[in-house]
């Protein structure tokens, strides 16, 4: 049996919830995770016509990349679509599941598929999710301390950038002594006990913490092992949101415009002046020009995401082009991304993708 639980915590492993905007609302909107799934339907917003869909196909789990449920509900009654969407959903079992800007700010996500379907090579987060950096802290006696330390790398402790299994080592001495209810481990209680032992620093991010933790007390020796966990400032580079990264060389920006609209299936591409050769690009998709600051601190060239102003044409011309290509056509293919990623964990799974997927925005 598969359940609503089964497929979302594969996209969550993709993309962890711990990674969306504090605005957001993705995550399990609406359903038991513990009910069975038999099929699901992929959309890119949930409407009224996809949970039709839905309920035609049988499908039982709808995924959806926006929320359907984005601001608060203080009623639901029928009065408008989204709670005719959640009473319909609710009446005929059919749980609601949303990825949002978790998928946008992970690699692997909205933005790193965005570059590479853009040809561009040495892909890197543009603006890096901060606070989400942990130091955890342990003293281990010497002979324990290489099992400690793997488990908790094993627990998903110690990635830095590129680089797995990272940790300071100190040596030191502990000096403890337990009360008459202990058993400890060294030493004999009632009697102060000094204990060569190791100082074990490394890295975890907030998602993981806990994991780590049971890992650490699992395999500590101690009866009462001690740790410290530190909040750090560092920002995190392997999460956040939107994209950089390089073309092949410096390229006429008419000639990427049209590159642009043919891997985009774009009708129409609002843009500023297109006054230099591109090399450096920087992505965003969706609404992302309150990232504009940070492509040009990023050294882009140009910056493509959905929802510019008219005034960011205009006061940014002479420092970055901005390629404003629409909200939904540039991360459209977030359905794909949910697709590949239950198929490859659950190929003989029925999951299909909606014919609802449209883009609300028509043009003439």
């Amino acid at each position: 049996m598969i359940t609503v639980k089964n497929i979302v915590s594969e996209l969550e492993k993709l993309a962890p919830l711990i990674y969306q905007e504090s605005y957001d609302n993705a995550g399990l909107i609406v359903g038991d995770p513990e009910s069975e799934v038999t099929s699901a339907l992929l959309c890119f917003d949930v409407t009224e016509d996809v949970i039709d869909e839905a309920i035609e196909k049988k499908a039982n789990l709808v995924i959806s990349h926006h929320p359907v449920i984005f601001k608060g509900l203080k009623k639901i009654n029928g009065k408008n679509p989204v709670e005719r969407i959640v009473i319909k959903a609710i009446q005929n079992n059919i749980a609601l599941y949303a990825s949002h800007t978790n998928l946008d700010s992970v690699q692997g996500g909205i933005n790193t598929v965005l570059a590479e379907k853009l040809g561009l090579s040495d892909i890197k987060i543009l603006s890096q999710i901060e606070k989400l950096l942990f130091k955890i802290v342990t003293f281990v006696p010497d002979a324990y301390s290489e099992k400690v330390r793997r488990a908790m790398f094993d627990a998903g402790a110690g990635h830095i950038g590129n680089y797995d299994s990272c940790s300071y080592n100190i040596a030191g001495t502990g000096t403890f002594r337990g009360g008459e209810k202990t058993n400890p481990f060294v030493g004999e209680k009632g009697l102060l006990h000094d204990e060569p032992e190791i100082r074990i620093e490394t890295v975890a991010t907030k998602d993981s913490l806990g994991k780590i933790i049971s890992a650490l007390r699992q395999n500590h020796p101690y009866e009462e092992p001690v740790y410290d966990i530190y909040q750090l400032e560092n920002r995190f580079a392997n999460a956040g949101i939107g994209a950089t990264g390089v073309l092949p060389e410096y390229t006429d920006p008419s000639e990427f415009m049209a590159k642009i609209k043919k891997v985009l299936s774009v009708k129409i591409i609002r843009h500023n002046d297109l006054y230099k050769k591109v090399k450096t690009v920087a992505v965003c998709g969706g609404s992302g020009s309150g990232y504009i600051d940070g492509a040009i601190a990023a050294g882009a060239d140009i910056f493509i995401t959905g929802d510019c102003k008219y005034h960011q044409f205009l006061d940014y011309r002479n420092e970055i082009i901005l390629a404003d290509t629409g909200h939904f056509e540039s991360e459209y293919f977030a359905v794909e991304i949910f697709y590949n990623v239950i198929n490859k964990k659950f190929p003989n799974f029925a999951a299909s993708l909606s014919r609802g997927i449209i883009n609300p925005v028509q043009y003439f």
